[in-house]
């Protein structure tokens, strides 16, 4: 159930990450200081600002509030250990979009200061300005040259998304009452089960290794610049 709610919430953060969807934050870049950037710039800095565990309360709160319905989990207590069927799926959807907005939030806002800030460095760099004085048009030159390097960050960041896609956010799975591994590992410790919190342990730093293997490969395929030759 780990990698099905991180799944989920990798897919809301994948737009804004791949360049050829993420085409909002690349105009919020390109137009600096317009209403559009304004407004994403205060989207940034407050899912940066408010916890995880915060937001997710206040979810909770207004939800409960609104609609008399208490999320506590990703099922309802009469689907909790319920046969799969089709109500039970509906009941997941029911109560999955919650963790998945408070683990979303706080990962795109991430990735829109991130994105914005290298890619108003990389548009300045005399490489775009020479590229642009050759009549290049604008849209091709931004996604060919500035985006292929500015990019690098988040793609560098799969080092630390794969363990994070096991082990989920502890808070936030202990708030929201998910059964992931995070909470697995925080009772494992707690209960000083050492057999069990070692290899979670083990398990989460071999997907870090994966996962900046991966990176480091992307990074090279990406970016000219990070490729070396042996000398002879």
């Amino acid at each position: 159930m780990t990698i099905k709610t991180e799944k989920l919430h990798g897919i809301l953060k994948k737009p804004l990450s791949c360049p050829n969807n993420g085409v909002h934050l690349i105009y919020s870049a390109v137009k600096k200081y317009s209403i559009f950037d304004y407004s994403f710039t205060v989207f940034g800095f407050m899912g940066l600002a408010i916890p995880n565990f915060l937001f997710a309360i206040v979810l909770m709160y207004v939800v409960f509030s609104a609609t008399g319905y208490p999320i506590q989990g990703l099922f309802s207590p009469m689907y909790e250990t319920a046969p799969w069927s089709i109500a039970r799926f509906l009941d997941l959807l029911k109560n999955i979009w919650l963790p998945i907005a408070v683990l979303a939030t706080a990962g795109m806002a991430g990735i829109i200061r991130i994105l914005r800030a290298t890619l108003l460095d990389e548009i300045k760099k005399q490489y775009v300005v020479t590229a642009r004085s050759k009549g290049m048009e604008e849209r091709k030159l931004v996604f060919k040259y500035p985006v292929r390097v500015a990019i690098n960050p988040i793609v560098s960041t799969i080092g630390w998304m794969l363990p994070t896609i096991l082990g989920g956010e502890v808070i936030v799975s202990k708030v929201l009452n998910l059964k992931t591994v995070g909470p697995a590992l925080f009772d494992a410790i707690q209960n000083k089960d050492m057999y069990l919190a070692g290899s979670i342990i083990i398990l989460l730093s071999f997907f870090t290794i994966l996962g900046t293997l991966i990176s480091d490969i992307l990074l090279a395929w990406l970016d000219p610049r990070i490729r070396f030759t042996q000398q002879l």
